[in-house]
């Protein structure tokens, strides 16, 4: 993809290195966020900060949000489709439910604009490198438009189906992350707690049957993985917050 003017909502832990991996890539992006600490990290990896939503959006090719919630995505649309030109494309990187992300698809629709919704998997680590997954929900059409603009960001985007199919297959994946975090969590303090250290365990799992993204990506004790978290809990494994 040429260079693209992208306007950026939302500069948090996702959007921020988020925005930044865009910049690398050669676009111009208008950041804003609410938290002027968020705006002075993002214009530091050359972001250009925006004073408001319209600001940001005025002119831009596409439009990308990443906010906490489908309350947060419907209100910035209101002020998105009344700011934005006809031709840019809304990409919505949130985790939202499916009844919020199709109605940000109808109030796009009804104003004349394309729009998929795109969320993510791979956290901030995958934000960090530019190797997130793009769950994208949308026409055909729209999916082709939005890939060259996410793939700064992303190590794999798949288009998912109609409107509303990105944020059905992200609640699917979180389903699945869920129970097998519970699972790695509830092996290491049954395994420690019958005399089983947690290195001997790690080594042993991580390349058996029970290998998986919550073990060697995101494994519950501290030390074993580079990405653990620390913890002050050391009686028991303690699962990430």
């Amino acid at each position: 993809m040429t260079m693209a003017v992208i306007g950026f909502i939302g500069l948090g832990h996702m959007g921020g290195p988020m925005s930044a991996n865009l910049v690398k890539g050669g676009h111009e992006v208008r950041g804003f966020d609410l938290v002027p600490a968020a705006l002075e990290a993002a214009e530091a990896t050359g972001v250009t900060p925006a004073g408001s939503i319209a600001e940001a959006v005025a002119g831009a090719d596409a439009v990308i949000t990443m906010l906490p919630g489908g309350k947060q995505l419907l209100e910035c649309y209101d002020q998105v489709l009344g700011a934005a030109s006809p031709e840019t494309l809304l990409i919505d990187s949130s985790t939202v439910d499916v009844a919020d992300a199709r109605k940000a698809h109808e109030r796009a629709a009804e104003a004349g604009f394309g729009s998929v919704d795109a969320p993510v998997s791979g956290g901030t680590a995958g934000a960090e490198a530019g190797t997130l997954t793009f769950m994208v929900g949308g026409t055909e059409e729209n999916y082709n438009r939005a890939q060259p603009v996410l793939e700064p960001m992303a190590r794999k985007v798949i288009h998912c189906g109609g409107p509303g199919n990105g944020q059905v297959t992200k609640m699917c994946n979180n389903l699945v992350l869920g129970a097998s975090m519970i699972a790695v969590s509830e092996a290491f303090v049954l395994g420690e707690r019958l005399g089983v250290s947690h290195q001997a365990l790690y080594d042993v799992v991580s390349i058996s049957t029970g290998q998986c993204w919550s073990l060697t990506t995101n494994c519950p004790v501290p030390g074993l993985v580079e990405t653990s978290r620390p913890t002050t809990t050391t009686s028991r494994a303690s699962p990430p917050r």
